[in-house]
């Protein structure tokens, strides 16, 4: 057997192992409306939650299990075997030399939001409007977010949190002024006050890449194609968008 062939046969073994298990493990951090937890059951929903527990149950015939992660973490457990499948992980090049993607399942954009009475801030149209000595501006450590303000922000402080909620009640208590978030998680938190929140897409673009499934190097190029097909019909029957907005609604409702 040469060493292609020897390598290939044991990639394609990535859903079989899963199989074998019995269950399909996937990595979560909170990312709102891909992610989100019950904080009185401890439940987890969502977009890509909805995805994993059908993929799992439909397509490879076991059980999804929830793995709890932080988000500087999602990608050195998959690496390390902890799970199967990281959720709403955004595809970068520099993640892409350590794990293998899925197709996108949504797209992804950087937004920034502030008080709109934080004396600090006055009109921003850009990053750089904001990159100012004494303005803070919180995270998620570890995340796409993070490495975006790293790279650009010079002046800034930047504070690095564990997750969404802990990043919202940093800006709503004033310890930061300006939360750095997927867009349409920062659309949510507006909602819950249109009246104090304001969302900012700089010009030019800080990031716009594709939300998808991370998976191991040792998945196929066959077993990454079961998971893709798996997207591209959710997409196509409207079913990815659907369960997007009602996710949304459900969390402004529930803000309301």
């Amino acid at each position: 057997m040469t060493a292609p062939a020897a390598r290939a046969q044991t990639a394609e073994g990535y859903w079989q192992e899963v199989q074998k298990r019995g269950a399909l493990r996937c990595g979560v951090a909170l990312a709102p409306p891909h992610v989100m937890r019950d904080p009185s059951t401890g439940t987890y929903s969502g977009l890509f939650v909805d995805f994993c527990n059908e993929f799992a149950e439909k397509v490879l015939g076991v059980k999804a299990e929830m793995v709890d992660t932080t988000w500087d973490q999602m990608v050195a457990g998959l690496q390390a075997g902890r799970w199967d499948l990281s959720l709403a992980l955004n595809r970068t090049p520099k993640r892409a030399l350590a794990i293998a993607f899925s197709a996108p399942v949504w797209a992804y954009q950087i937004s920034l939001v502030y008080d709109k009475a934080n004396p600090k801030i006055k009109d921003p149209k850009s990053l750089a409007d904001l990159d100012v000595s004494g303005t803070t501006f919180v995270v998620k450590t570890g995340s796409a977010e993070d490495a975006a303000m790293t790279a650009n922000l010079k002046n800034a402080t930047i504070m690095r949190l564990a997750d969404v909620d802990a990043n919202r009640l940093a800006v709503t208590s004033r310890r930061a002024d300006i939360v750095v978030e997927d867009s349409d998680a920062n659309a949510l938190f507006v909602a819950t006050a249109p009246n104090r929140w304001v969302a900012l897409f700089p010009t030019p673009a800080v990031a716009k890449q594709g939300i998808a499934f991370g998976l191991r190097r040792t998945a196929s190029a066959a077993d990454i194609d079961a998971l893709n097909i798996f997207i591209e019909e959710k997409a196509a029957t409207g079913q990815t968008a659907d369960l997007f907005n009602a996710y949304v609604a459900k969390i402004i409702g529930a803000s309301k």
